[in-house]
């Protein structure tokens, strides 16, 4: 704790330079309504989308929301901010021309950044680096999980069932097109196309035949140089369970399983359905299961959150096929915490409220310490 606080002061870090800039920027505005400031002190750093760090109010932060459709984003006018390495930890300063003026420290940092150039280890990285204290997963699990390749490779390695999948690189793609077309229809139709380091469901296209497939190659691309090309599960039923680290080195704890609903023939879970357009899907939480299949998915889950070197959170995304079997889809080691976001609903349908699993995390990250673990 620091020198100057009774309570922990906590750094929620949002927005960033990724194409899930403003779905950050919701995060950081649920965690900062909810942080009870009994026990928090809390400041906002926000990332711009030009990658600027700058001090935002905390009752601008807390008023992140959609209105009238519009999502929220990091203003480009506000004081320009500078974390530093200080003597018990990290600080936080706001630049002045030359000069640092209200240089506090912090006990804690919460990323709550989406995709790359935060979710993928790198401020993690700088994190350890300045002696900061930090929420959630490391540098290595964060930088595994964030590239839907790395991550299916590890999990396959671990003896995780995962599905069928290829990867490529711009490069490739362009020196040899017909190739990985023939690769694609390997894995058969329908494919989901996607940016390998991406997010939220941005750049993605479910793709039903081969005359569409160079369209969405060409959007994900433009998210991401590295593409992912996934066999499609079909018939197959959407499960999500959230994770949390266990206290004192226990064991994960492993939320009920919810479901994703779909009630558009032919739609998936893109971005529109997951913010904008809510009344095409639906999230039960918790998922109808049998209790076999309940015990299958926790089971798999906590197995997967333990052989990916996870710390703290993670949303791990299955399938359940028709023969009752479970494949990961893949790990999410910073998932989203708006209203309309699966880990919260989750551990909310398992008992745990929203301020407290909010907490709970902040106290996770408190007693893992730094360096190597």
């Amino acid at each position: 704790m620091s020198q100057t606080s009774h309570r922990p002061r906590v750094a929620l870090v949002f927005g960033g330079a990724s194409s899930e800039h403003e779905i950050s920027c919701l995060t950081a505005g649920g965690v900062a309504r909810v942080l009870d400031s009994a026990r928090f002190e809390v400041v906002g750093i926000g990332i711009t989308r030009t990658g600027e760090w700058v001090r935002v109010p905390l009752e601008v932060v807390a008023g992140y929301r959609i209105e009238d459709g519009r999502l929220p984003q990091v203003g480009e006018d506000l004081p320009p901010a500078v974390l530093l390495r200080g003597g018990h930890g990290g600080q936080v300063a706001v630049r002045d021309g030359d000069r640092l003026r209200e240089i506090i420290d912090i006990d804690i940092a919460f990323a709550l950044l989406h995709g790359p150039f935060g979710e993928d280890g790198t401020i993690q990285g700088l994190f350890e680096m300045l002696g900061v204290t930090y929420v959630g997963a490391g540098v290595a699990a964060s930088a595994i999980g964030m590239d839907k390749d790395l991550m299916k490779r590890a999990m396959w390695a671990a003896g995780l069932p995962v599905g069928r999948w290829i990867a490529f690189g711009s490069r490739d793609w362009e020196r040899d097109p017909d190739r990985w077309t023939a690769a694609v229809a390997g894995l058969g139709y329908p494919a989901f196309v996607k940016p390998a380091r991406g997010g939220s469901s941005i750049g993605i296209s479910r793709v039903e035949r081969p005359e569409d497939l160079a369209a969405a190659i060409d959007l994900a691309r433009s998210h991401d140089p590295k593409v992912v090309v996934e066999a499609g599960f079909v018939g197959c039923r959407e499960i999500e369970v959230a994770v949390l680290q266990g206290h004192g080195g226990g064991a994960p704890r492993v939320s009920l399983p919810g479901e994703i609903v779909l009630h558009a023939e032919g739609r998936f879970y893109d971005f529109e359905s997951k913010y904008l357009d809510t009344d095409e899907i639906s999230l039960d939480a918790p998922a109808r299961l049998t209790p076999a299949e309940l015990a299958d998915a926790r089971d798999l889950a906590g197995r997967t959150f333990e052989a990916m070197g996870v710390e703290g959170l993670a949303r791990i995304d299955l399938f359940l096929n028709p023969a009752g079997k479970f494949f990961v889809n893949e790990l999410n080691t910073m998932p989203g915490f708006t209203a309309t976001s699966m880990f919260p609903l989750l551990w909310q349908a398992s008992g745990l409220e929203y301020p407290d699993l909010v907490a709970d995390l902040i106290d996770l990250g408190l007693a893992k310490g730094l360096g190597l673990r």
